[in-house]
């Protein structure tokens, strides 16, 4: 492959390690390790539920950020007040300025720096919060940030061909040299393939694969399989 674009959120770092941390303060730490992780994959589900309403500007980033930590606790059989979702999304933003790439991604970037690849970032959700992690994350040091594609700042969201089709445009890429990873099926297994890339899943969460007829060409469950697959 001589283009590698990556997702950012729970690919590149674990999400699921900011979104525990605030959770736990809500909910003062009567919750179990199994259900951090069910409400937080129910929280990116609703999420994305939203997320084109937000993209056209139908629901605020406020608006979508309460209902989808609401929405989960809720399928948990838990309340909480609107205040409390606010106080939760304070919590969790102050976390993610804390969020650390993971180490096999580290070794993964300079190895593909050190093959001459072309590299880029593809990343759903607000432009000044993406942005903040992407500078959290020190990904400057691989990325170029003219390389850096983030959804609302396009105008188009995963998985709409039409942002996969703009990168290939500013990229000036090969379809067949192309592969995207990262860890949502929706919206980056199914944008890439739709588009003619190919696809990496990581599927560190362990989701059931949707039966719709559209495959990744690989699927790794830890970021060490992700590097020993490029190093071969």
């Amino acid at each position: 492959m001589d283009t590698i674009i990556f997702d950012v959120d729970d690919t590149l770092y674990d999400q699921l390690v900011p979104f525990k941390i605030a959770l736990r303060k809500l909910l003062k730490n009567s919750v179990s390790e199994q259900l951090l992780h069910e409400m937080y994959v129910s929280s990116r589900k609703h999420s994305d539920a939203l997320f084109e309403k937000n993209l056209s500007g139908e629901v605020s980033l406020l608006d979508m950020q309460t209902y989808r930590i609401t929405a989960a606790c809720q399928e948990s059989g838990i309340n909480i007040s609107f205040q409390e979702a606010v106080d939760f999304q304070e919590n969790y933003l102050e976390e993610q300025h804390r969020i650390m790439l993971y180490k096999d991604i580290e070794l993964l970037l300079d190895f593909l720096n050190s093959k001459n690849k072309q590299i880029a970032l593809l990343t759903n959700g607000d432009k000044e919060h993406q942005s903040m992690k992407i500078k959290q994350l020190g990904l400057i040091n691989w990325i170029p940030k003219e390389h850096h594609f983030i959804s609302n700042e396009i105008g188009y969201g995963k998985p709409s061909e039409e942002v996969f089709l703009h990168i290939e445009k500013k990229l000036q890429l090969e379809k067949s040299k192309t592969v995207y990873i990262g860890d949502s099926f929706e919206n980056d297994v199914v944008g890439a393939k739709q588009v003619g890339w190919h696809s990496i899943w990581m599927n560190h969460r362990k989701r059931a694969m949707p039966d719709i007829g559209i495959k990744p060409d690989l699927v790794f469950s830890n970021t060490k399989e992700l590097l020993d697959s490029f190093q071969k």
